[in-house]
């Protein structure tokens, strides 16, 4: 079974509600990518009229989250993921519709390789980057995900 949008956003309906209603959507995954997208609304504004940093953080987040549950997945492997650290930067007011790219697959890709050979826990960072509907850079998020087998 893979991964697709519309899976990945019925699990946000059911397992992170939040996401869902500040309209936290994957628009597209593939091997090495994924983008999601959230507009700004009433719902998840902030005083300033502009989009609330932390429903960024949400979406940045998915699009590097969402590559890892589908590597997961394809390893075959029972391995735990868990956000560590991360860090965001924040260039320009984020108005419109917002998407968030993480092309890190290859990364995740060598740390679940290496969690699975040496069964170490791996650390991997992953970078989104969110852009609005201009192409301009609103902010960018980094986080440090853990990854590690299961033991049966």
């Amino acid at each position: 079974m893979s991964l697709s949008p519309k899976k990945i956003n019925t699990y946000l309906l059911f397992k992170l509600p939040s996401a869902y209603f500040t309209g936290v959507r994957v628009k597209s995954i593939s091997e090495n990518s994924c983008v999601t997208t959230v507009k700004h609304r009433w719902i998840n504004q902030n005083p300033f009229n502009s989009m609330f940093w932390a429903v960024q953080g949400i979406a940045a987040e998915l699009s590097t989250g969402a590559i890892i549950m589908q590597k997961i997945e394809q390893s075959d492997q029972r391995i735990s993921m868990l956000v560590a650290n991360n860090k965001a930067s924040f260039t320009k007011k984020a108005k419109g519709r917002i998407s968030f790219s993480c092309t890190d697959g290859a990364l995740v890709d060598s740390a679940i390789k290496k969690a699975i050979h040496t069964g170490e826990g791996q650390t991997v960072w992953l970078k989104s980057e969110g852009k609005d509907e201009a192409g301009d850079v609103v902010s960018i998020f980094e986080f440090e995900w853990t990854l590690k087998v299961k033991i049966q």
